[in-house]
């Protein structure tokens, strides 16, 4: 409408200015509501024109768009296993610091685990103490039994040596019992020796490992136990948390609420402008938007990213070749619109729908040498022609309260 009253004052006015007073025809009598579209056909026909030419201008080169949300993501409060709600610390909607204790989750499992857990390594320490007692008693035991055998060993020669003077003196089947006695001696030595090596093997490698194993399974008692007590982790405001002492709580299909991030939807637009202008989008074009929910309030506004692809053409993989056709309504470009200024966002609430005006800006392109006049002139009218959008927002933000509680018959 006011694409149309601007063009009708440089096409219908004139026209019937000279209509009136060069040819002296006046309203209601030689121009009536009959004769209208003849005598003024010339000012309507370029005003019609015009018209149809500004609002493709304006709606091309200063792109505007109703689907802008100031998105958010929650988080939503869940354990890392299920089971029974022991105590609860906070409340709903109540704001938490990161770190903060939620409620916590019978632990008399993981307790008893844990306590196991450390039995074991007490257990294999006091089969540490008692490998190292072993290997003082497998020392005497080897002190012994070279003992032994030095005696059997000098036994033998003894008899050998009177046997070698006096054959008759030691029969021989006494030297061969003494020679048995002998090796039996070794064997035992043999025997000790090996025992003790098994022993400081026990103290050196088994037993360390043992231990090991058991301080990393008393480790992951205690992790275990440590996960029964649910933390925030973000600052945020607690929403949905109706959580009790003896509720059950399921990380997959029961979760016990959702944690609001404190900075979340606070920071940027999400708008979807259509293709057509996919060529005009830019990174740090200047944009205006009005909330609903913070109406008759103009937030200057910049683009600071523009996303390269088309959410409408994501394919899935499935057991289906996918139909171009099934597409039925085009994606939009995504664009991320940030506060011109700080605190710009402040009063509007994360979530909130909004109207988006970007504006092509060509103060670049008009300082550029050898600039023809054509293309001067063209990118001026552009940049003049942004003024009408910005007029038309403010209007759409003057009339937000009118049109939501009255005309939308709510």
């Amino acid at each position: 409408m006011i694409e149309l009253l601007l063009c009708s004052v440089v096409t219908i006015l004139p026209d019937f200015l000279v209509r009136r007073f060069v040819q002296g025809k006046r309203i209601g009598r030689e121009i009536t509501l009959y004769s209208v579209w003849y005598e003024l056909r010339y000012g309507i026909t370029a005003c019609l024109g015009l018209t149809i030419v500004l609002l493709t201008l304006i709606l091309y080169y200063h792109p505007s768009t109703t689907s802008a949300v100031s998105f958010f993501r929650t988080v939503p409060i869940l354990p890392e296993g299920s089971g029974r709600v022991e105590e609860v610390y906070v409340g709903l909607g109540e704001k938490v610091k990161s770190g903060q204790q939620l409620f916590k989750l019978d632990s008399s499992t993981q307790k008893a685990a844990l306590e196991t857990a450390r039995l074991r390594v007490s257990e294999i320490d006091a089969a540490l103490e008692l490998a190292k007692t072993e290997l003082v008693t497998a020392d005497a035991r080897i002190q012994e039994a070279r003992s032994a055998y030095q005696q059997a060993v000098d036994e033998l020669a003894t008899r050998t040596e009177l046997q070698r003077r006096n054959s008759g003196t030691v029969a021989q089947r006494e030297i061969e019992k003494l020679q048995n006695i002998v090796d039996g001696r070794l064997a035992a030595v043999s025997a000790v020796l090996a025992s003790k090596q098994s022993v400081e093997a026990q103290i050196a490698s088994v037993l360390p490992a043992q231990k090991a194993s058991a301080e990393a399974a008393l480790a992951q008692a205690q992790v275990e136990l440590d996960k029964t007590v649910v933390y925030a982790g973000v600052d945020g405001t607690l929403e949905q948390f109706t959580l009790r002492k003896g509720d059950i709580v399921n990380p997959i299909m029961r979760p016990a609420g959702v944690l609001v991030p404190a900075e979340a939807g606070r920071r940027a637009l999400v708008a979807g402008f259509g293709q057509l202008e996919a060529q005009v989008m830019k990174v740090g074009m200047v944009a205006e938007a009005t909330c609903i929910s913070m109406p008759m309030t103009i937030i200057p506004m910049v683009v600071t990213e523009v996303q390269d692809l088309i959410a409408t053409g994501q394919v899935r993989a499935s057991d289906q070749l996918i139909d171009a056709q099934q597409v039925i309504r085009p994606g939009t470009i995504t664009v991320f619109l940030e506060p011109l200024f700080q605190g710009g966002f402040e009063g509007v609430p994360p979530g909130s729908s909004c109207i988006a005006n970007a504006y092509t800006n060509n103060h670049d392109r008009l300082s550029e040498e050898g600039l023809s006049t054509s293309k001067w002139l063209f990118f001026h009218v552009i940049d003049t022609v942004g003024v009408v959008h910005a007029v038309i927002l403010r209007i759409q933000a003057l009339l937000l309260p009118v049109q939501t509680l009255v005309l939308s018959g709510h």
